[in-house]
């Protein structure tokens, strides 16, 4: 990956270990389809799907991440200027077919995941040797969400990924998201509306790469995976669930409880109560470790 090195240490010294990309561009597709809820927080629903007769195509691989969101994952060995135009052709196609991909969830995933489809919001992801400066540029012209991935395979066993560049959809929808969270917020109190509106501006500014995906239960901050998770204001507190292991965090009652195995909106383990401006302050050290851990 781009500036990044990685090393072999042993007790005698240290020892490069080189990176390199894959003989062919079925390897990589392998790799990710095999292990895709864990690289990239979607559940896999097809490889090479094929678009009929009319569009003549073949979609990668097809997934549905863990809002909701139709996922288009596209491949390319090493630099490729098409991925990204492949891959948009890709998701009209996606949008005029919404029914069939429903079917599909349906048959692989059940009822209930075919009934939750979000298609407000449908996500492309190139996974790719490596991106061009345009390719860059025409993700943030895009009104997409589109995700662009830099892969390294290193040694025999490890696989690195980098995301490039990353847009929700267009900024000024995503303006317009902030501005509905922070109205519905206020609907239950100023104090919680500008709670709400802090932990909002806390979450989206820990990178470059954060997008939000709103769903009625909850708003999900993400870069390729979902990191933290906001639940709407109760009377008296907010509820984010964030993905880190509650065993590695000293739990502080009425501030930090360990949900693995129950049942709540949203996705992560660790679910953190905010009631005052002071529990974000306590909490930014948890959102920067689930952040980079996404």
């Amino acid at each position: 990956m781009s500036g990044l090195k990685l090393f072999h240490t042993t007790d005698s010294g240290v020892t490069e270990v080189a990176p390199r990309l894959a003989e062919v561009e079925a390897k990589v597709q392998g790799l990710v389809e095999a292990h895709m809820e864990t690289v990239l927080g979607a559940r896999f629903l097809a490889t090479e799907y094929c678009t009929g007769p009319v569009h003549r195509g073949r979609i990668d691989s097809l997934g549905l991440d863990e809002n909701g969101s139709p996922v288009i994952v596209e491949y390319k060995r090493g630099v490729d200027a098409g991925v990204i135009n492949q891959g948009l052709y890709y998701l009209s196609w996606l949008m005029d077919h919404r029914a069939e991909f429903e079917h599909l969830v349906r048959d692989r995933l059940g009822a209930t995941a075919a009934s939750q489809v979000l298609w407000n919001g449908p996500r492309l992801i190139c996974v790719a040797g490596d991106f061009t400066r345009y390719d860059v540029h025409a993700v943030r012209e895009h009104r997409r969400s589109i995700d662009l991935v830099r892969y390294r395979l290193f040694g025999s066993d490890l696989l690195g990924l980098e995301t490039v560049a990353s847009a929700s959809g267009g900024t000024q929808a995503t303006r317009r998201s902030r501005r509905r969270a922070v109205a519905r917020a206020a609907a239950h109190g100023g104090s919680m509306a500008e709670l709400a509106s802090a932990v909002d501006e806390a979450l989206l500014g820990l990178g470059d790469s954060v997008n939000r995906v709103e769903r009625k239960q909850y708003w999900a901050y993400q870069r390729l995976r979902n990191f933290a998770c906001l639940c709407p204001p109760q009377r008296s507190k907010l509820l984010v669930y964030l993905k880190v292991d509650p065993q590695d965090v000293d739990l502080i009652p009425g501030f930090t409880r360990d949900v693995s195995g129950l049942g709540h909106h949203g996705t992560g383990n660790l679910e953190v109560q905010l009631r005052t401006a002071r529990d974000v302050e306590r909490a930014q050290d948890l959102f920067r470790a689930s952040y980079a851990a996404a």
